[in-house]
């Protein structure tokens, strides 16, 4: 169990240290000379026009809300099914908890999906 809890922070700690210099070595040594053509506004090489600000539809925020939220919930589900047998009463009293957690998004999904004129 501790060579288990031990590779794990190893393995995190590889992660962590070899993501690192790919963060500040760029800081480092990129030019640090701003001036206004930089600043502006880039529109696929055109010269800007308007404001660089626009209204954002929601049109579909709700189903990207139930997405993120069953698409975690069926992974889940599935590791429980393939383990149904192995799992017992705590595994069921588990997953029905997390099904129970993840219907709260789901309410408040529906709930602005019904509201979607406000959008």
């Amino acid at each position: 169990m501790a060579s288990d809890l031990l590779l794990i922070l190893l393995t995190a700690g590889f992660a962590f240290a070899a993501s690192v210099p790919f963060l500040i070595i760029p800081i480092l040594i990129a030019p640090k000379n701003p001036n206004k053509p930089k600043e502006t506004q880039y529109e696929c090489g055109q010269v800007p026009s308007g404001g660089g600000k626009f209204s954002l539809m929601m049109q579909y925020y709700a189903y990207l809300l139930m997405f993120v939220a069953f698409d975690v919930m069926s992974m889940f589900l599935f590791a429980w099914g393939i383990s149904l047998y192995t799992v017992g009463l705590s595994g069921f009293l588990a997953v029905i908890l997390f099904i129970g957690i993840l219907l709260i998004p789901l309410g408040f999904t529906l709930y602005h999906a019904a509201r979607r004129e406000l959008w």
